[in-house]
Formats: C-alpha cells, sequence, structure tokens
C-alpha cells in the first residue's frame, strides 16, 4: 500500500514543489522527513507541481518506499501526520494521512482542483500580506465586483482555454473544464476560487489577471467570450504574481474522502 498525505504549505522560500537543481523546494523537505521518519529513502509525488513562490491550501502527495510500489512501516497512520510534521520546517505541515492501493497515482487520478487567489484591496498595502496577497491599491466598488462575477461566470464550461496560458507552454491540448469560478469579498481581501478537471501554466493568474482588467474597465464582461475564442494570450489580461495563489482544495473518488476532517 502507499501512503497518501495531505499537506500545507507556504510557498514563499521554495522555487515549487518539485526538486530541483536550482533552489530549495517542498519535495526536496518531504524527502528528507520521511527518510528520517520511515528510516529508508522514498519516492514521493505529488497531485501538481506549483510555481516558485505559491502556496497550498491543500496538497496530496503520495508515499512509496524507493523502487517498491508501497510503504512498510509500523508506525499508526493515525500518528504520522504529526510525526512526519515533526521533520519537517515550520512552513510545511502534514495534516491528514491515510493508506491507498498501490496502483493509485496523485495527480492522475484527481478528479478536480480548486484553486484559490487573494487580493487585498485597500490603498496602503498590509505588510501581513506580503508574499500572501497581491496587493490591489485601486478601490473595487460593489459594482465592479459585480462586473467581475459576471466576467468570471464566461470562464465556466469546456473551452479551449490558450488565451489564458503563459507562452510557450508547449501544451498539445489546452481544453479544460471548468466547473465553477466565483468570486467573494471579506473585509479588504477580494477571494477568487476557481475550480476545474485541469489548469494550464499559468491559468489561474492569467484569468485573475483579466478578472482585475475588467474591474479596472480594461475590459467589459462580456468581452471574455471573444477573448477565450481568440485563443489569443495578447487580448487576456496580466499574469498575476504567484504569491497570492494557494492550491486550495484537491478532488479524488469518494472512496478518498479524508480521515481527519477536523486534524488540520
Amino acid at each position: 500500500m502507499k501512503l497518501l498525505l495531505w499537506l500545507s504549505y507556504l510557498g514563499t522560500a521554495y522555487c515549487g514543489y518539485q526538486v530541483q537543481a536550482n533552489g530549495p523546494t517542498v519535495q526536496e523537505q518531504l524527502n528528507r522527513a520521511a527518510l528520517a521518519l520511515f528510516g529508508c529513502p522514498c519516492d514521493i509525488v505529488g497531485c501538481s507541481r506549483t510555481d516558485s513562490g505559491v502556496h497550498a491550501n491543500e496538497f496530496c502527495a503520495a508515499v512509496s518506499e524507493r523502487g517498491q510500489t508501497g510503504l512498510r512501516t509500523r508506525i499508526p497512520v493515525g500518528r504520522i501526520p504529526l510525526a512526519l510534521s515533526a521533520h519537517l520546517p515550520d512552513d510545511i505541515a502534514v495534516f491528514d494521512a491515510r493508506w491507498v492501493p498501490d496502483g493509485f497515482h496523485p495527480r492522475y487520478d484527481v478528479l478536480g482542483k480548486e484553486y484559490l487567489y487573494r487580493i487585498c484591496n485597500r490603498p496602503v498595502r498590509s505588510p501581513f500580506e506580503l508574499g500572501r496577497a497581491y496587493h490591489l491599491p485601486r478601490p473595487v466598488s460593489d459594482a465592479d465586483l459585480a462586473r467581475m462575477r459576471a466576467a468570471a461566470a464566461h470562464f465556466v464550461g469546456t473551452h479551449d482555454f490558450s488565451a489564458y496560458m503563459a507562452s510557450g507552454s508547449g501544451i498539445v491540448d489546452p481544453v479544460r473544464t471548468v466547473y465553477s469560478s466565483e468570486l467573494e469579498r471579506q473585509g479588504d481581501l477580494i477571494l477568487y476560487r476557481v475550480c476545474a478537471n485541469g489548469f494550464l501554466y499559468h491559468m489561474v493568474r492569467i484569468l485573475t489577471g483579466t478578472l482585475v482588467a475588467v474591474a479596472e474597465g480594461k475590459l467589459e464582461p462580456d468581452d471574455i467570450p471573444a477573448v477565450t475564442a481568440s485563443r489569443d494570450r495578447s487580448r487576456a489580461g496580466a499574469t498575476m504574481p504567484p504569491g497570492g495563489l494557494y492550491l486550495n482544495r484537491v478532488i479524488y473518488p469518494g472512496y478518498l474522502l479524508r480521515t481527519g476532517e477536523g486534524s488540520r
């Protein structure tokens, strides 16, 4: 059996999830922690490749002993989150774990993912949101927010999202299905949540930048279908900075409901 982990992390100090030569990564830290706890090198496969500076409220990774299809340990699964977190830096925490079949793949078995983008909308920046939300000093009125919501609704459905993909990504099939695309205001924060069966490179950051362009009057909500149909990156909004982006939820088949809903 493989071990499936649910974890959260603040991505500010990391060059994304996946191990790479040019800087520290979340996967690197997980590898070290798993070696310390289980006493053997492990292969830890994540559900996604988050970019440098991107955060995760909920990220999933499957652990198996290197060279094996599963993992052997005498540690009760309910104790693994606390034990593994004790070997991790303060900006990464495992909050749940359960056993899954050897054939499970944390990326290919995903039914959908939800991302969250946080915008701090106040004249003066908040030092507490540095690297955790995009600062938008221009006031967004209720009417502006209504226009952003109308624009966001146009993203829902199955579309070719090439207009919202980073140039040069080289993705062969840019068609994705967006299940929900919604905004809400919480005090000084504007929160954009988008759920889909998959995302293109920088897609959420560009979708958010397009909604900001709508708030600023550079685009109208009814322009969105034409922008999408054009498949032209230059017609969409700017690519927002990574610090406001969070992988918020990972959706698996029903048998993989988390065991410790209150453990976070």
